[in-house]
């Protein structure tokens, strides 16, 4: 194919390894890939940034906090894979309740839903890690090295003792925040004040390294380097919110009606008679964007809905004496209608969004509900393989079983046990019904279940142990079978 500027002129790739010299005078080097442009935003205050270092706070008051909680002797939150146990609070969970796992993912999966198809991309824009992140390392590279002009101006200029001192306090400054970031992630898996110790101590193990560093590491290069290029070119959510999106979702929108034609003027033109439009273009919407994306061009995927732009539109409608929301939170219905911001908030409530809705308060019901009405009890019954149905002494047969009871209370607990599902079954005489088991403990009990010879026909029945606490509203029913030898 020819170009389009020229007839002789071939066009070769840049990666293309084999060029003949006949064809090195004439050939037009094209390449196949954009160069990355570095972004750097410019700080932008307003409404919408407060509401983002608002959520930053809260985020992170939470994730580094919530560890360093006490419940009781243990602490609040705690995941412990060791030994099995999931502390949430008052809450003892086992593997056993997976399926409280699965309800918090579903209901995770809907609000993400339902929040997509009212509000677009916000969850990206303000409570997303990744942009959370993002906003701490920026605010650590704008207090060490300056505002956007001024980091432009540091990264042209050569290697130079200020500038060598310059990075290297703010590589200081990221590698800190991201290993705290790191030490507080291993928090939740391994007691906090522990891990605390052996650090001071320099006796962690080499997994709790690996994961700190591991963390610290992954926090430093997509927050401190990769930055936009996570949520343009890694995050799945960009690709898949289309599904998501209608033209009653709220995005970030340029009204370009009013913007169009732009051009600049001085305060005191009147654009009417310039034949312009109320953009000025500045390119501060621009500038102050994250993901380096021109909100003017429309709708993009890019766009994260932080409405930094909207901020620093605003502030620049303001000194031009223009009424705010040339760039504003609106649907494609309200700017293609012009419907007012009345009208627009009512389009919220339409089947989709009330779907969603429903759906997420029937599954986090039902959680609670399961949750609340939750036996703190566990009982895993298996049939000890290593002895077969015998015959002991008094003519009784007798099937050995392991009961696995998992205490899921604060306090230490007596389980009495019984068998009941044959006419005569019944525990071993010299068998105690009572087991103890600690706070939070689980046990291996070795039971045995005896029967009268010629009770019942041979072969394989249906039993049930009953286990009951002593002190405590909990009881279990646990199926098994009894064989009854040939």
């Amino acid at each position: 194919m020819n170009h389009p500027d020229s007839t002789d002129k071939k066009i070769i790739p840049i990666v293309s390894q084999e060029v003949t010299s006949s064809d090195a005078d004439d050939a037009e080097m094209v390449s196949l890939y954009q160069a990355h442009k570095k972004v750097y935003p410019r700080s932008v205050s307003g409404l919408f940034a407060r509401w983002r270092w608002g959520m930053v706070f809260l985020t992170q008051l939470v994730f580094y906090g919530l560890p360093w909680l006490e419940w009781g002797q243990r602490q609040a939150v705690l995941f412990d894979l060791e030994a099995r146990r999931f502390y949430i609070f008052g809450l003892v969970l086992y593997p056993q309740d997976f399926i409280y796992l699965t309800g918090l993912l579903v209901i995770s999966a809907l609000s993400l839903f339902l929040f997509t198809a009212v509000a677009g991309r916000q969850w990206c824009g303000y409570a997303c890690p990744q942009t959370v992140y993002t906003e701490i390392f920026l605010w650590i590279e704008r207090k060490i090295e300056g505002d956007r002009s001024a980091r432009m101006r540091l990264d042209s200029a050569p290697m130079s003792v200020r500038k060598f001192s310059i990075k290297g306090a703010k590589q200081i400054a990221w590698i800190s925040v991201a290993l705290w970031t790191g030490f507080t992630f291993v928090g939740y898996f391994s007691p906090i004040h522990e891990l605390g110790r052996s650090f001071l101590h320099a006796t962690l193990g080499p997994w709790e390294i690996f994961w700190v560093f591991f963390y610290g590491f992954a926090t430093y290069g997509f927050a401190g380097y990769m930055r936009e290029q996570v949520c343009k070119y890694m995050c799945p959510y960009a690709r898949f919110q289309s599904a998501m999106f209608d033209k009653d979702t709220l995005i970030v929108s340029y009204d370009e009606r009013r913007g169009e034609p732009r051009g600049a003027r001085s305060r005191k033109a009147d654009p009417q008679a310039l034949g312009l439009g109320s953009c000025i273009d500045c390119t501060l919407c621009v500038q102050v964007c994250p993901t380096g994306i021109d909100i003017r061009k429309g709708l993009q995927y890019e766009c994260i809905s932080c409405a930094a732009c909207i901020d620093v539109c605003d502030d620049v409608m303001d000194k031009m004496n223009y009424p705010r929301g040339l760039i504003k939170y609106t649907t494609q219905n309200s700017v293609q209608l012009g419907w007012t911001r009345s009208q627009t908030l009512r389009h919220v409530l339409r089947p989709r969004v009330l779907i969603y809705t429903s759906i997420l308060l029937a599954v986090s019901l039902a959680m609670l509900i399961s949750l609340a009405t939750r036996t703190p009890l566990k009982v895993d019954v298996v049939r000890d393989r290593g002895v077969m149905a015998r015959i002991v002494s008094g003519g009784m047969i007798e099937n050995v079983y392991r009961l696995q009871v998992m205490n899921a209370t604060e306090t230490a607990q007596q389980y009495k046990i019984t068998v009941s599902g044959l006419p005569g079954l019944q525990l071993a005489a010299d068998q105690d019904p009572l087991v103890a088991v600690n706070a939070t403990e689980a046990r291996w009990v070795v039971v045995r279940a005896q029967l009268p010879y010629e009770a019942a026909a041979p072969g394989s029945h249906p039993i049930h142990f009953e286990i009951a606490a002593q002190d405590a509203p909990a009881h279990v029913s646990e199926k098994s079978v009894f064989l009854v030898p040939r």
